[in-house]
């Protein structure tokens, strides 16, 4: 039997640790900051690493909105969306994700994209 995703990015420590770099690296990255301004940040983390540990295979603990409800009219441009999956792969390397799980989550991440921009 082979092991989740969640499993292999080091269950939920390793899963929050990476969405807490991720949303750092957003909250940093100049092409989307302003998309944060004002957030929740220790909010925005949480909602980060449930969504992550769900969605690779963890627990769901889940709360928040969908992809598509949680983007809609907020205009992202594809720009942006490549933004925070150049975010993510930065993330990934900080955290020493191999490379068959990058490609795993980046594949995840990007099959999303219909659901977040331009919607």
């Amino acid at each position: 039997m082979s092991t989740s995703l969640y499993e292999r990015l080091g269950g939920t420590k390793g899963a929050t640790e990476l969405a807490n770099d991720l949303v750092d690296n957003h909250l940093a990255n100049k092409a989307i900051a302003t998309r944060f301004e004002g957030g929740d940040v220790p909010a925005l983390k949480n909602a980060a690493a449930t969504f992550l540990i769900a969605g690779t295979g963890g627990p769901n603990n889940y709360k928040g909105k969908d992809m598509l409800a949680a983007h809609k009219g907020m205009n992202i441009a594809a720009s942006e969306f490549m933004a925070v999956l150049d975010d993510a792969l930065d993330a990934m390397g900080k955290n020493s994700i191999g490379q068959r799980e990058q490609e795993e989550l980046l594949f995840i991440l990007y099959s999303m994209r219909s659901q977040v921009v331009l919607v």
